[in-house]
């Protein structure tokens, strides 16, 4: 008798993503799908026709490991305009998006037996890396309304084993953002505790508060121990190109070099050369950015006509709905299944982003990139929905 092929204990018990299963739930059932974030309007029209002319202009052969020069120099301009960052193009590494970032800097960076800490609630795909790299993910609860970053709470769950911090900073699903003081204080503690900090700010150009990003790799004693990943994705809205990259400084952006020529070893190249474009283009980025303020402020202010409280948002594609504030006495994970099939509105219940204990269960989480339409049918179905209740 052949015996089964044995997998890995990480992966051989996981199950499908709460983003993957809420949207195919959606396709299946026709529901309007406000939980996987990304945007259903078209493409900015300026990145297709520089992808176009990369596809018969360019090269759409290997580009070095590393990225496209064109593309690296383009990010170093770009956080130098927007975040006042100085890098060159030798610090930073194209990935096939901000996961492969975050694999390549877990494999890097973490052997069996380290400790990193987690900040709950946390992208789905944190702990699963860090296990498969044979480390501990350690976590540390952010309390909701606010999600704020307690300096002792961090400070308590350091040990002699912790080797890096994972900082998601705007924060999925909260899309709330850390203050200076709570940045400086995560600093200090990885200071002085040598720990290298694991930066995903994939949402750093989509902030509503009018306050410039400030990347961890500022801080004072954070430009060599600091590893900060970006999105294309997020930038521009255009989720299915999975164009990231990675900025680090010395041996950290060497190790993740070499970890990211057996991942991926590259992304593909015409896309790299629209990425490359399009950072340039300012007007580009501004009517983004107007479009999906529009749209957070018209997805707000609808769930508040229909009676529910929105949590303080400042940052990414999601509005937060507190349930219990709203007088909806269901659990995040009812609401969610109750709503795709009752409404025909598929949501995301922010309880699926914690590990552990203590996760609350009243919070849902909402995507507001849809077109106007979209929205005001979502929230037509919802209200109507919640009267009821």
């Amino acid at each position: 008798m052949k015996s089964l092929p044995r997998i890995h204990p990480v992966y051989a018990e996981m199950g499908t993503t709460v983003f993957e299963r809420m949207s195919a739930l959606a396709r299946e059932t026709g529901a309007i799908n406000l939980g996987q974030g990304f945007p259903d309007g078209p493409a900015p029209q300026p990145l297709l026709d520089a992808a176009a002319r990369a596809l018969y202009e360019k090269s759409n052969q290997y580009p070095p490991s590393t990225g496209l020069m064109e593309l690296r120099d383009a990010v170093c301009v770009h956080y130098a305009r927007t975040q006042g960052l100085a890098l060159s193009p030798a610090e930073v590494i194209v990935t096939s998006g901000a996961t492969e970032a975050i694999a390549a800097a877990v494999l890097a960076l973490v052997s069996p037996g380290d400790e990193v800490i987690l900040f709950q609630p946390a992208y789905d795909a944190y702990a699963p890396m860090v296990r498969r790299a044979g480390g501990v993910p350690v976590s540390v609860l952010l309390e909701p309304p606010h999600f704020r970053y307690d300096p002792a709470t961090i400070e308590a769950a350091v040990t002699p084993r912790t080797r890096a911090i994972m900082l998601n900073d705007p924060l999925n699903p909260a899309g709330t953002v850390a203050s200076a003081e709570e940045l400086d204080a995560i600093a200090r503690i990885c200071v002085v505790h040598d720990l290298v900090a694991i930066c995903d700010e994939v949402w750093e150009q989509v902030r509503f508060d009018g306050v410039a990003h400030r990347s961890l790799m500022v801080c004072d004693g954070m430009a060599e121990r600091t590893v900060k990943i970006g999105s294309a994705g997020k930038i521009f809205g255009l989720t299915g190109w999975k164009i990231g990259w990675i900025a680090a400084r010395g041996n950290l952006a060497t190790a993740l070099g070499r970890v990211h020529q057996f991942l991926t070893f590259t992304s593909a190249v015409p896309l790299q050369w629209a990425v490359a474009e399009g950072l340039g283009m300012a007007d580009v980025l501004a009517d983004l950015h107007a479009g999906w303020a529009a749209s957070r402020a018209r997805l707000k202010a609808g769930l508040e006509g229909a009676g529910l409280v929105v949590l303080p948002n400042a940052a990414t594609w999601f509005l937060c709905v507190d349930l219990a504030a709203s007088g909806v006495a269901l659990t995040d994970r009812d609401f969610s299944e109750r709503a795709l099939r009752e409404a025909g509105v598929a949501t995301v219940p922010v309880s699926a982003l914690y590990e552990g204990e203590g996760a609350p269960t009243h919070i849902v989480r909402l995507c507001f990139t849809k077109p106007d339409a979209v929205l005001d049918e979502a929230l037509a179905r919802l209200g109507a929905w919640v009267r009821g209740l």
